[in-house]
């Protein structure tokens, strides 16, 4: 009798996608590395990446306990979304390639960018409770 080795289960992965990749993209991306206790592949890109985070996004994470500091804005590659299995958008257009198979969701969500923290609370808090939909809708269980 031989041992054939069983597969390596799959961690689902999502990317998400803005267009300057400093604010609402870095926020759902904080929060679903967060909330699914590593439970999920977590990306994130720009189709015009900024030069750095929002400060002001950085701030309201941290408010929710939730360090972002180490991101940096990347560029959207087509390799990113053909690796991923949930692409959400918010705001990026037509510049995100569409591959068959591919989970794609868009997410309306006011612009952080120029806004003061009062403002980027609610976005912040809007993009948790998204995350939250998600991670149920992929069958996991948010740690905290």
């Amino acid at each position: 009798m031989t041992d054939t080795p069983t597969p390596a289960a799959h961690t689902p992965s999502a990317l998400f996608v803005c267009v300057h990749n400093a604010g609402r993209s870095q926020m759902a991306a904080g929060f679903l590395r967060e909330l699914s206790g590593g439970a999920i592949e977590v990306r994130s890109a720009g189709s015009m990446p900024a030069e750095q985070i929002n400060p002001v996004a950085v701030e309201a994470m941290r408010e929710a306990g939730i360090d972002i500091t180490a991101e940096s804005p990347k560029v959207l590659t087509t390799d990113a979304v053909r690796t991923s299995d949930v692409v959400i958008t918010m705001g990026c257009g037509d510049a995100c390639p569409i591959f068959p198979g591919k989970r794609y969701e868009d997410w309306e969500l006011a612009d952080p960018a120029g806004q003061g923290i009062e403002s980027v609370r609610p976005i912040r808090d809007e993009i948790e409770q998204r995350i939250r939909g998600l991670l149920t809708s992929l069958g996991i269980e948010p740690v905290r």
